[in-house]
Parts: structure tokens; C-alpha cells; sequence
């Protein structure tokens, strides 16, 4: 029923690329590992959906509604869906994306 991961493990780091790899992929929500090289990065949009970012390794800079924020290993941010948002790989980082539907599941007609 349960599987542990090591959720860095999960992803390697390849020069001058992101890379990802979906844990969890559902109409409700998903869950991403992603891989970050140095400099590289997400131009800013919106989701239709909730996001939380837990940073693995590494430092990322990550901008919520036109306000900059460090993120290092350890440490978690909350994007609001609706709300722009972009990042930027300040070092090689490492990132779980956690994307839940606002609202939770929508009830079927």
C-alpha cells in the first residue's frame, strides 16, 4: 500500500535543463519532483490550481503576485491559485510541486 522514496533522489540534476518526473497526477491535483540547474527557470503564470512548493536542495527564487521570495532547502512556499507566479534556479535546486484544485473535488452532474 505505501512505498518510501527519497524524493531527491528522484530527479537528477543535467546542465542547463529542468528536469521532472510526476508522482501523482489526478482532475484534483498532482504532485512533481523537479530538477533546476543553475540560472535556469519558470517565466511567470497563473495555475487554476493551489500550489506548494517544498525546496529539496539548493536555492530558488521564486515571485508570487510581483513579490520575490528566497526559498532554500527546507523551507516551503504557498502560490494561490489565480496569482501569478515565476522562479529562477539562484543555485541548482531541487523541488517537490504539490497542485491541489481550490475547493477540493468537484462533484459529478
Amino acid at each position: 500500500m505505501g512505498e518510501v522514496l527519497d524524493v531527491a533522489g528522484l530527479v537528477a540534476y543535467s546542465e542547463g535543463s529542468v528536469v521532472s518526473r510526476t508522482l501523482i497526477n489526478r482532475d484534483t491535483g498532482s504532485v512533481t519532483v523537479f530538477s533546476f540547474d543553475k540560472g535556469e527557470s519558470l517565466s511567470e503564470h497563473t495555475a487554476p490550481f493551489d500550489a506548494l512548493v517544498h525546496v529539496l536542495d539548493g536555492e530558488a527564487e521564486i515571485s508570487v503576485g510581483g513579490v520575490s521570495h528566497r526559498v532554500k532547502a527546507g523551507q516551503m512556499i504557498l502560490m494561490p491559485n489565480g496569482v501569478p507566479h515565476a522562479l529562477k534556479a539562484v543555485e541548482r535546486f531541487k523541488m517537490t510541486l504539490f497542485l491541489a484544485r481550490a475547493g477540493g473535488p468537484r462533484k459529478k452532474s
